[in-house]
C-alpha cells in the first residue's frame, strides 16, 4: 500500500480532524468534478462539529502529488445540530436533488447535564434533515415510523429514495434489525416525506459498505452484532426498482489478528475494495500500531 500526500488549495477553509462524521459522495454534474460532503464528526478534543464542508478535486500534479479545495457551507433554516455517526444521503426527484441527513448522536443539552453527566452523549431525536446544496436552505421532518434514535447504522440511496440498515440505540443499548425505506418527492414548494418499514433488516452497526459496479449493488462487510462480537459475516445488497434486496455472500479468509481483535475499522477503497485496520492488541512491543488489509470483491462478468 502506497500512501501518496494530499494539500490544501490556498483558498480552501481549516478542516479539522474529525471522527465518524457523515460523509456523501457527489458524482460529476455540470462539468463539476467529483466531489465530497463531509458534516459533523468528533474532534480529538471531544468537541462535536455541526459544520458542513464540500471536498473537491482542484489539481493533480505532474508527480501526482492531489491538492483539493475544502468549502464551508452554510445552512439556513432549521439546520441539524452537531452530531456524529450519522449519515447523509442524496436524492434526486422531479429533475432536483436534495442531501438527506439522519441520525447521529451529540452530547447531552446544556440545561439537562449535572456533574456526572456533563459529558455523556444521547441520541440525536430521530428527524429527517433535507437541505439544497444550491441554496442552503435546511428543513427538518419528523416521521411517526421513525420514533427512535439510531446511530452509526448504513444509508443507501438509489433515486427518490433512502433505506436505514442498522444501527445502535443508546437508550436501549441493542441493535435492533431496523429497516426503513424513506422516500422523498421534491414537489413544487414543500417536499413530501413518507417512510415504510421492513422486517428484513440486519443487527449491526459501524459496518463499511462498498459498491461493486456501476448498479446499485453493495457489498456490506464488518460492524458489530453486539458489543463485543464482531460480525464476520458478509451480505451482498442490491437496490432496484422493486426495492432492496439481501443475499449471503462468503467471506474472505480472515487471518488470526482479524478473528481475534476486539476492534476493527474501515472504509470504502473504491468500486469492490475496502481498506479495513485492525489494532495490534496484546503486544507491549507494538503500541499503537495497526495491521492494514485491503478486502477486494470481484463482481462476475
Amino acid at each position: 500500500m502506497k500512501l501518496r500526500p494530499i494539500s490544501f488549495s490556498n483558498d480552501s477553509c481549516y478542516l479539522p480532524p474529525l471522527r465518524c462524521p457523515a460523509v456523501c459522495r457527489l458524482d460529476p454534474y455540470d462539468g463539476l468534478p467529483e466531489s465530497y460532503l463531509i458534516h459533523g464528526g468528533r474532534t480529538p478534543n471531544n468537541e462535536i462539529s455541526s459544520c458542513l464542508y464540500l471536498l473537491t478535486m482542484d489539481s493533480r500534479g505532474c508527480n501526482r502529488k492531489l491538492t483539493v479545495r475544502c468549502k464551508e457551507k452554510e445552512l439556513v433554516g432549521e439546520v441539524p445540530g452537531a452530531r456524529y455517526g450519522h449519515t447523509m444521503s442524496m436524492v434526486q426527484s422531479h429533475g432536483k436533488t436534495a442531501c438527506v441527513l439522519f441520525g447521529g448522536r451529540s452530547y447531552m443539552p446544556a440545561g439537562e447535564r449535572t456533574t456526572e453527566s456533563w459529558n455523556s452523549v444521547i441520541d440525536c431525536p430521530p428527524q429527517v434533515f433535507l437541505f439544497d446544496l444550491e441554496f442552503g436552505c435546511s428543513s427538518a421532518h419528523t416521521l411517526p415510523e421513525l420514533s427512535d434514535g439510531q446511530s452509526f447504522h448504513l444509508a443507501l440511496a438509489r433515486e427518490d429514495s433512502v433505506y436505514f440498515l442498522g444501527g445502535h440505540s443508546l437508550t436501549s443499548d441493542s441493535r435492533p434489525p431496523r429497516l426503513f425505506r424513506l422516500r422523498v418527492e421534491l414537489l413544487q414548494g414543500s417536499p413530501l416525506l413518507s417512510c415504510e418499514t421492513f422486517d428484513t433488516g440486519i443487527s449491526i452497526s459501524s459496518a463499511i459498505i462498498t459498491r461493486t459496479g456501476p448498479t446499485h449493488r453493495y457489498v456490506i462487510l464488518g460492524g458489530y452484532q453486539a458489543d463485543s462480537q464482531k460480525r464476520m459475516e458478509c451480505s451482498t445488497v442490491i437496490l432496484d426498482e422493486k426495492g432492496i434486496h439481501f443475499e449471503p455472500l462468503e467471506p474472505p479468509k480472515w487471518t488470526p489478528d482479524v478473528i481475534h481483535s476486539r476492534t476493527w475499522f474501515g472504509g470504502s477503497a473504491g468500486e469492490g475494495s475496502v481498506l479495513l485496520s485492525v489494532p495490534t492488541e496484546g503486544r507491549p512491543s507494538q503500541p499503537d500500531m495497526h495491521y492494514f488489509y485491503q478486502v477486494s470483491f470481484q463482481t462476475k462478468a
